[in-house]
């Protein structure tokens, strides 16, 4: 039952556009800074740890269950404008994105603020409005994929760990 619920996540992720390739650019872009040997083999790893939990199986497919339902304008009023219009103020497509950002940590939620603001590579894609899709939520989850997976990896490398600077030191 769990492979059947991770193969329909990426079923549903790439019936949106979305790749693995497009989220391993995502940590890259998060990553790339802080981990040397950072490699796609690595990363797709993470991506399918991370892709192979439940509450991200459920929020992916919540949260394109509902994009899906708003383009073909099956939700009711006023729900109905303000997820086609992805309203700034409604914030349940960021609360959804939490519950995937705090699998790892604090570091996941940093890790999100900070992609949601700049939109990098298939966020910037997801977050045009041109293209006559929505992707209210999708555009918040995939980002919030990426931070958790980048999360992930930094939990990962004990290198990243401030050198154990608070190890043994007298108070």
């Amino acid at each position: 039952m769990q492979e059947h619920f991770y193969d329909q996540t990426i079923a549903l992720l790439k019936s949106r556009g979305v790749t693995k390739k497009d989220l391993v650019d995502l940590v890259i872009f998060l990553q790339k800074d802080y981990i040397k040997d950072l490699s796609e083999p690595m990363i797709n790893e993470s991506i399918d740890l991370v892709l192979k939990k439940r509450e991200v199986q459920n929020a992916v497919m919540t949260g394109i269950q509902l994009d899906v339902l708003s383009e073909e304008g099956k939700l009711f009023a006023p729900l109905q404008e303000i997820i086609a219009r992805d309203e700034g103020l409604y914030g349940i497509d960021e609360i959804m994105a939490f519950s995937i950002t705090n699998l790892y940590g604090s570091i996941g939620f940093t890790n999100y603020g900070y992609i949601d603001k700049v939109k990098p590579g298939i966020l910037a894609i997801l977050n045009d409005k041109s293209t006559g899709k929505v992707n209210t939520f999708l555009d918040d989850i995939v980002g919030a994929i990426a931070a958790a997976t980048a999360s992930r990896l930094a939990h990962t490398n004990p290198q990243l760990e401030d050198d154990n600077i608070y190890i043994n030191e007298e108070v």
